[in-house]
């Protein structure tokens, strides 16, 4: 039964949506602001995490902050804000999905869904293949001194742990399976998006920026995520 943090300064939002996803099946912890819900998801790690942006004592950006120095959990952010620049600075901020205020409960439901069926470890159960694709009974990547593991959902570069949200791990994942070959943002919002999770190409621009910051923190040197101008991304051949 995968476990949900839902922190939300609105009893009546806590309370409705509580009961929604516990009728889907989900065990649900809430929490009534953002450093009590900061304290709970670090003792009592979830599945998945839902924050609202505005709440006292401290916003949903901050606890994202701090919770990303500790934790890769999926994060779906509520907001009851219009501005491009919140959802931007939220997905930089390593935020998986954003949905804004007022919402449906089943919007809200089938988005919960998709994002734990990204974060879900593979089937080994799944026919085999060519090593290191897909759906391949194979769930290690090693692509040099990049070592990805898609079973246990980690990720290490010259034996440094390297911490991923599910968004960043899929989308460094569609990029290391075929290295030298150029993914377009169209193509890696497919790898990483379910079907009824619309983005743009500034999402993946700012995931791809994302991922190369978390790399050069452990390397300095890590180049190997290349730009190609109005074409895409590729992982470079070694």
């Amino acid at each position: 039964m995968p476990k949900i943090a839902l922190v939300d300064d609105d009893r009546n939002i806590l309370t409705s949506v509580s009961l929604t996803l516990e009728a889907e099946g989900y065990q649900v912890a809430t929490y009534t602001d953002g450093a009590s819900g900061l304290e709970g998801l670090t003792t009592d790690k979830p599945d998945l995490a839902i924050l609202d942006i505005k709440m006292p004592r401290m916003d949903g950006m901050e606890l994202l902050r701090r919770l990303r120095q500790k934790s890769d959990v999926p994060v779906i952010f509520l907001t009851s804000k219009d501005e491009e620049i919140d959802e931007l600075f939220g997905l930089k901020m390593g935020a998986d999905d954003f949905i804004t205020k007022p919402f449906s409960q089943r919007l809200l439901v089938e988005r919960v869904k998709a994002i734990l069926r990204r974060s879900a470890p593979r089937d080994p159960s799944a026919p085999a293949g060519a090593p290191g694709e897909p759906g391949t009974g194979k769930a290690l990547i090693e692509r040099g001194s990049l070592v990805m593991d898609e079973e246990r959902h980690t990720c290490t570069w010259k034996g440094q742990r390297v911490t991923l949200t599910v968004t960043e791990f899929l989308i460094l994942q569609a990029l290391a399976l075929r290295p030298g070959v150029v993914k377009s943002r169209n193509a890696l919002m497919d790898a990483a998006y379910d079907d009824q999770v619309y983005v743009d190409d500034r999402t993946i621009d700012s995931h791809i920026k994302r991922l190369r910051k978390k790399f050069k923190a452990t390397d300095d040197d890590f180049e190997m995520i290349e730009t190609l101008y109005g074409v895409g991304y590729r992982f470079k051949e070694q």
